[in-house]
């Protein structure tokens, strides 16, 4: 398992030869649109975890270049089937095995509408099993003692977890959901961007690792293999 970091929530993950691409906020990121060319990106499922703009940009110009399959809450999923995209409705406590691997959609404590204001169902999260290896992908969210019933699913090898707090979970609350989903390797995800996420990474690191857990924080097009 291939994993790429786009910038913000912005993911590539590769899987027995399949792309996912979670929550595309690309060209619309000051960090991230200099260095990665949308046009360029692989994807045979495009993963959104809710509809606010800093995770859903991109879907639909990528969706339309590679044909990628949006897999989504089920208002989200109608949003771009209505376009005339390809897609795949979840909700919250379902699994669906797709040939990468087996998906559960999650608990993600947010909130989630498109930017013209319009209802973007409930936010959530996605457990990946697959390639003998199993990732945790919360999205945008608070601390919740639902993450406790994450290890009742899968033992994680990866939690991507938010770090930047303000609008999501900070450091103190992210060491916390580890705990939570007894998973000590971490990826922080969504800091930085803006000014009010923008984080100190060696305090960060440091945080964590005087919790016995291990913070990577990744370079935009920096990838890492599990």
């Amino acid at each position: 398992m291939k994993i790429t970091f786009y910038g913000q929530n912005c993911l590539g993950i590769e899987i027995k030869g399949k792309h996912i691409l979670v929550d595309p906020f690309i060209s619309g990121n000051d960090l991230a649109k200099d260095k990665i060319d949308i046009n360029a990106i692989k994807a045979d499922y495009i993963f959104l975890t809710h509809a606010h703009s800093d995770h859903t940009l991109d879907a639909e110009t990528i969706a339309k270049r590679t044909g990628a399959i949006i897999v989504s809450n089920f208002e989200i999923a109608n949003h771009y089937e209505a376009k005339g995209l390809e897609v795949h409705s979840m909700n919250i406590g379902g699994s669906w095995k797709f040939d990468f691997g087996l998906v559960k959609y999650v608990v993600a404590l947010h909130t989630s509408s498109f930017a013209d204001g319009s209802y973007g169902g409930n936010p959530g999260g996605f457990v990946i099993q697959g390639e003998h290896k199993n990732i945790y992908i919360a999205g945008d969210t608070a601390l919740t003692m639902d993450m406790k019933l994450i290890p009742l699913y899968t033992k994680l090898d990866l939690a991507i977890l938010p770090i930047g707090d303000n609008y999501t979970m900070g450091i103190k609350d992210a060491i916390k959901a580890s705990d939570f989903v007894e998973c000590d390797k971490v990826l922080g995800v969504h800091y930085d961007t803006f000014g009010f996420i923008e984080i100190d990474h060696e305090e960060a690191k440091r945080k964590f690792y005087a919790a016995g857990k291990d913070l990577m924080l990744l370079e935009i097009g920096e990838s890492i293999e599990l």
